[in-house]
């Protein structure tokens, strides 16, 4: 009987060490498989950074260290910065302006400097400000005293909207109101004429614009000459930029408007190994030399540009695949 019992001792045992032999070998390989899961942060779901999500989503995940994307809806650039931050997304898309202020430790981000790492740069977002007709708005200064949209809390619509009117000498303070409202929302505030003016800080065209210049009558509000020239000086991510008159494709304007347009950026977390990014790099680069490029905004800018002018550091898995294809700056 004594021996029996230790016989069936040992079996047991043996039996409970091959089982965590086992369920040892397993968690290995499910953890050493160095796939991925990335949540992407874009933007609302009437702008262009979320079809660009959309878009550029199965392009990542034919790698094999991707095991999925999730693109997320978010309140754009400073609330994709914030997440990438605290660990909730992985990659992003920004535009320059609020990447400089994360930089450097200023404006939404005073005091508090975030360590952006830039994947690659994209088309430029242009600043464009509608204002009904008859709103008697034709300059950025004819702002002050309207009812004015500066875009979400917290997105790059709004950092653009505030550097613009400091640019004249204007503070929220300074408007009968201010509505922190996304585009789909601007333009039904303006058609219901509970807005005079708003602020559209994206590619060209902005479809919400085009909607809205179907149904009622509007102007574009310029920046020029010294209010330009006074952004630019002041913020090195600004750059001039025309909406041509007479282009069916960007608004059919009778008149060239003169304005200024910003880079937007993918960014990752500085957590992405060398080798995950190395791969959506170049993933990312060979998908823009295709004919597959189905986002209008994405053809604005060559592939051979996308590493040029950031405001940024590279990560280094991007940073490797551009001097590796010898577009580096």
């Amino acid at each position: 009987m004594k021996r029996l019992l230790f016989v069936l001792s040992l079996a047991f045992t043996l039996v409970l060490a091959a089982c965590g032999s086992d369920g040892g070998s397993e968690e290995a390989s499910s953890s050493g498989g160095g796939s991925e899961s990335i949540v992407f942060g874009t933007g609302g779901t009437s702008g262009t950074y979320y079809p660009i999500g959309g878009a550029l989503k199965p392009v990542f995940e034919e790698s094999d260290s991707i095991d999925n994307v999730t693109v997320e809806s978010t309140g754009a650039s400073v609330a994709n910065i914030q997440n990438i931050e605290d660990s909730l997304n992985q990659m992003a898309i920004i535009m320059s302006d609020v990447g400089y202020d994360a930089v450097e430790g200023q404006g939404q981000f005073d005091g508090n400097a975030v360590e952006v790492q830039a994947m690659a740069g994209m088309y430029q977002n242009v600043v464009q400000v509608v204002a009904l007709k008859d709103s008697g708005i034709s300059s950025i200064e004819d702002l002050e005293g309207k009812k004015v949209g500066v875009g979400k809390v917290g997105s790059g619509v709004e950092q653009s909207a505030k550097k613009v009117l400091e640019a004249v000498g204007i503070t929220y303070d300074d408007l009968s109101k201010v509505t922190h409202t996304g585009y789909a929302d601007s333009v039904q505030e303006m058609k219901n004429g509970n807005l005079d003016a708003a602020f559209f800080t994206s590619g060209v065209p902005n479809s919400n614009i085009t909607d809205l210049m179907q149904q009622t009558d509007i102007n574009f509000v310029e920046i020029k000459g010294e209010t330009a020239d006074a952004l630019m000086e002041k913020y090195p991510f600004y750059k001039a930029n025309t909406i041509e008159a007479g282009d069916e494709a960007r608004y059919n304007l009778d008149e060239a408007v003169e304005t200024v347009g910003i880079q937007n950026m993918i960014i990752v977390s500085p957590d992405l190994s060398e080798d995950v990014v190395y791969d959506m790099t170049k993933r990312y680069y060979e998908y823009l030399g295709t004919e597959e490029v189905s986002v209008g905004a994405l053809k604005q800018l060559g592939r051979d540009e996308i590493a040029k002018g950031l405001i940024a550091p590279l990560h280094p898995g991007a940073e490797k695949f551009y001097e590796e294809q010898g577009i580096l700056e």
